[in-house]
Parts: C-alpha cells; structure tokens; sequence
C-alpha cells in the first residue's frame, strides 16, 4: 500500500467513496508539495473531485486527524520516551478578500498610517519527535479563527487576573497538554513549550495530571515562598540559580534564527552551554483568581540554566532558563533537557514546510470550514515529507524501500548512478534521499552540508515524473 492508504487504514468518513478520495488527495499532494490543487492533480476530474472533497461539509476533520493521532501514538510506543512539542502559527489570508469567515490575528500599521487587522487562520499544533529528533506525527491540531477583543473591551493590565484560565486564548496550552500528555501508554511523554507557556495554570494542570512538561522560562518569578503575600527574605528565580556552582557544560545545536526589526538574528553554530540546575518552589500568584475556591499548591519545579560560553563576535550568547517537573539531580539528566529543548526547532521547522514549502496561504478556497480541512490535511502530507528530509541524519542505514516503491528507487539508481540497469538491492535512505536532492539541484561536494528541504521538494517532483514516464515507455 501507498503511505495514505497506510496512515488512513481505519479512517472513518461515513463514506468508502470519502476514504478513498482522502486517500488519493493525498498522494497527489505529497507528490507535488509546491503546487496548488490545479497543479498537484492529473486532470480535471481528479482535480474537480479535490475540490469536492474539501467542500463537503460531511468530511469532519476530526475523523481525519484521529486515524492519524492514532498512527502517530502507535510510531511512538517504540520509544521510551517521546517529546510532544507544542506551538503555535498564524497563516495570513489579508490578500484573499472573498475568503469568507476569516478571523482577525492581529493589528498592523500600513504606509498612510491607517490601522487595519491581519485576516487569517490560527493552528495550535502538538508534533512528536524522538528524543532523537524524527518526527513521528501529529498528536493533535487545533485551528480556529482569532477574535481580537476591541479597544473599549481589551484585556490588560490587573483585571485579566479576573477572567478563568478557561475563557483565555492562552487555555490552548492547557486543552492540548490534556489531550496529549496520555497519548501512549507505553512511552513517557514529554510536552515542550517555548516562553509562552510559561504560565502557573499550565504548570498546574501537569501537576494534577501527573504529566511531565519542559518550558522556558519567560519571566523572573518570585520563588520559595512560606505564604501568600511573603515578601520578607524573598528571592527571585535568575538570582536562586546563579548562587548554585557550574555544574559543567554540553555542547548543543543552536538554529539560526532570521533577522528582524525586533530581533537581531542569530547564525546556526555548536554552541557551548555552560549548565547549571537546582529544585525550587513554584508559588501561585497571589492575585489568582482560583485562591477563593481552593488551596492552590505550590508545585515543585526544576530549574535548568544554560548559558553559551563563547558567542561569535558580534552576538549575543544564547541563554535559556529551563523549567520542568522531570527530575534532574545529576548533569547527564540536565544536559538531556538542554538537548531535548534544542529539538523544539523541529516544530519550527515544521511550519517552514507548510508554510514556503507547500505554500499553504496561496490557497484560494472560498470559505473558512474549506480551508480548514485543507490546512488539516496539507498537515499531515507535510509531516511525511519533513520525516523523510530528517531520516537520512537519524536512521541513514534503513532501506529506502521504506519510503518509496520499487519503481521509485529503481528509476532513481538508473537516473543518478548512470547504468542502463537498476541494482538488484534497494539503496539505503541516505544514499536515496542524496540523490533525490541532487534531482532538485543540490551537488553534494565533500563540503556541503546535509540537502535541505527545498532542493529535496524540487527532487521529489523531478522523480514522480522520471517514475511516470518510465511507467508509460514499458506500457508502449
């Protein structure tokens, strides 16, 4: 069977005819990632029948995600432990004005100084990885149109202490930690946050539920506190870990980051992290709303702080304060949650390929439900192509029979060894996935790095049509 057919084996539309057109939709997607519906469909028919498919209003999307949350949650009872890394992405439709029932993701100022909102979609996405970083799938997605409140009704400063956890748009962080922190009974799940989550419900909410969490850090709490409103012999959490001794250093892979009008940037590089770590005591702010109804608990925390030692001239060196309820008394177990948080840049990634790679925001579906069920399923195509640019770096020596059909590797060994016959034995998905980017331009020289996802994109095409006309010439 085809990967679609694989990954949707107990799919549930309501409707055969349903399932296998999800299925087709699929496979036509995932062979031409950088093209539009026209495009990535044979013919009209078929590209008729796409179209079809996501106007149906008896398609439900949960039908879709669950077959898959159910695949990825079975990839990961292989491993011991898995990371479930949450975050979150705005894709822009302002340039679509008969897209209809967009939502309002935020506040932009144009050239004639006039204020106008920014139209489109909000995804919160939980994506799993191995603590070796492959991505294993979706655990679970949820899209919605943002509301923003206006100028007489905005939410800020002491009286958003007033509105429930529940009613915040911040509550994704919680809704998805709930659905996901028991995903696979057979493995430890780790769920990992960047500085947005760092919130006391959050951290309560994985108390309560015993689920193991990893955030950074984003604000320099009081901690350890013997009451509510102790202000006496308080200490803050930055200066708590910097009376605590270097415990040593571990060296990491930082990303770059793209340089903006807010942020400098940063290049890609090894960087050398001076680790420290300590326990604390994680206090409930003393105007939370919840303090009349119950005793909220305070919760305790580990501390991990790493510091880049030698920056390159010109940066700033990278810091991360990491928070998490995992235990860490030794330095092999904080390095790990260094390591494990230097893997949060695989969501980041993740979004990359929707969004540059399968150009998901030149969709031009007419209404909202549409485009949700489009955004959902592009998902999914776009988590097998990611995992398959990753795997050549964490698995090189698996067979490439894995991921592509004997006539897939067979066309590729002729096209890019130069015989006039195939080998007998499927290449590995190193040797593959090079020759696939070489298809898309990349010359893989001694001082390349590792093909990137766009010349993989590019050779991905080349080679669904090297493999149809191979199909066709033996067929005449």
């Amino acid at each position: 069977m085809g990967w679609a057919a694989d990954e949707f084996s107990e799919v549930n539309l309501g409707d055969k005819r349903l399932d296998s057109r999800l299925i087709k939709v699929c496979d036509s997607l995932s062979e031409a990632p950088e093209s539009s519906i026209n495009q990535a469909c044979k013919d009209w028919h078929e590209t008729k029948a796409a179209y079809r498919f996501f106007q149906n209003t008896n398609v439900n999307t949960e039908d879709i995600m669950n077959a898959h949350y159910v695949k990825t949650a079975a990839r990961a009872e292989s491993h011991p432990t898995i990371l479930a890394i949450q975050d979150t992405s705005f894709f822009v439709y302002t340039n679509h004005p008969k897209t209809k029932g967009l939502g309002k993701l935020f506040m932009t100022t144009r050239q004639n100084n006039k204020k106008t909102f920014t139209n489109g979609l909000m995804m919160h996405t939980c994506f799993a990885v191995t603590v070796e970083g492959m991505p294993l799938g979706l655990l679970y997605q949820k899209i919605v149109t943002r509301k923003i409140h206006q100028e007489n009704e905005a939410v800020s400063g002491n009286n958003i202490q007033h509105i429930p956890v529940e009613k915040k748009e911040s509550y994704r962080w919680i809704e998805t930690l709930k659905a996901t922190s028991k995903a696979s009974n057979k493995c430890r799940v780790v769920t990992v946050c960047d500085r947005e989550c760092d919130f006391y419900d959050f951290f309560k909410a994985a108390h309560k539920s015993e689920a193991y969490v990893l955030v950074r850090a984003s604000k320099n709490r009081i901690i350890n506190k013997s009451s509510r409103y102790a202000q006496k012999d308080s200490i803050k959490l930055w200066d708590h870990i910097a009376s605590i001794p270097l415990a040593g250093s571990y060296t990491v892979e930082i990303s770059a980051v793209k340089q903006t009008k807010s942020n400098k940037g940063r290049t890609a590089r090894k960087g050398q992290m001076d680790i420290k770590f300590g326990t604390f005591e994680m206090n409930p702010p003393h105007k939370h709303l919840e303090h009349k109804a119950e005793v909220l608990p305070d919760i305790q925390m580990y501390a991990i702080h790493a510091l880049e030692r030698n920056p390159p001239e010109g940066e700033a060196p990278v810091e991360w304060m990491l928070l998490s309820n995992l235990p860490v008394t030794t330095l092999e177990e904080a390095c790990d949650i260094v390591y494990w948080y230097s893997l949060r840049w695989r969501i980041e990634m993740y979004f990359k390929v929707l969004k540059s790679g399968f150009r998901v925001e030149s969709c031009r579906l007419g209404t909202v439900d549409r485009l949700m069920r489009y955004l959902n399923v592009m998902s999914i195509v776009a988590w097998r192509l990611f995992m398959i640019t990753l795997i050549a770096r964490t698995n090189p020596s698996l067979s490439c029979s894995l991921f592509l059909s004997e006539q897939e590797w067979k066309v590729l060994a002729v096209k890019l060894s130069r015989t006039t016959s195939p080998p007998d034995v499927a290449p590995t998905i190193s040797e593959a996935v090079i020759w696939i980017a070489r298809l898309g331009g990349y010359l893989a020289r001694k001082s390349d790095g590792p093909p990137g996802t766009l010349a993989l994109w590019k050779g991905w095409k080349r080679l669904t049509d090297l493999t149809e006309g191979w199909s066709l010439a033996n067929q005449l």
